[in-house]
């Protein structure tokens, strides 16, 4: 499902179905299927039918990011010289290279990107910032928001 497309139609167990996945995506088939108050099959299809329509748009693992030496967390706010589109589309591409950059979302007000960086420590993110933040194109101004404590991280959507 694209992000402009129209919501697909989800009855009680369809959410049911969801719910049970947002909270566990390897949550075994036969467990959501009782919790779906539905048969093992019936639950395989239904889950199949919410990939294919594009539903669930995937299944990942959460990475400890203590346990992989990327426990410092940057909010950093963009703002570029121009607000063209190729101007957007070049810092769009250019971000897109950087697997230091979990996320990038461009907003409206003061500025035009948030970019959410992980970074092993602030030397580490002082390091990404100096040789690699700093080239992107088209930026005029970079905010960094070290963040102190994470509050709500990837929580699942209520629908």
């Amino acid at each position: 499902m694209k992000e402009n497309s129209i919501a697909i139609e989800l009855d009680k167990i369809d959410r049911k179905i969801l719910r049970c996945l947002q909270k566990d995506g390897r949550m075994a088939n036969a467990d959501v299927a009782k919790i779906a108050n539905i048969s093992p099959a019936t639950c395989h299809r239904r889950i199949q039918r919410l990939v294919e329509d594009g539903v669930i748009s995937g299944f990942k693992a959460e990475v400890n990011p203590w346990a992989v030496d990327r426990s410092t967390l940057v909010l950093v706010a963009a703002v570029l010289e121009r607000s063209t589109p190729e101007s957007f589309a070049a810092f769009e591409k250019a971000v897109a290279q950087f697997s230091f950059i979990l996320d990038c979302q461009c907003v409206a007000g003061d500025f035009d990107y948030f970019l959410k960086v992980r970074a092993s420590d602030i030397s580490d993110f002082n390091r990404l910032h100096r040789e690699r933040l700093l080239t992107l194109p088209d930026v005029r101004q970079l905010r960094s928001f070290f963040v102190l404590k994470e509050v709500i991280n990837s929580a699942p959507l209520d629908f």
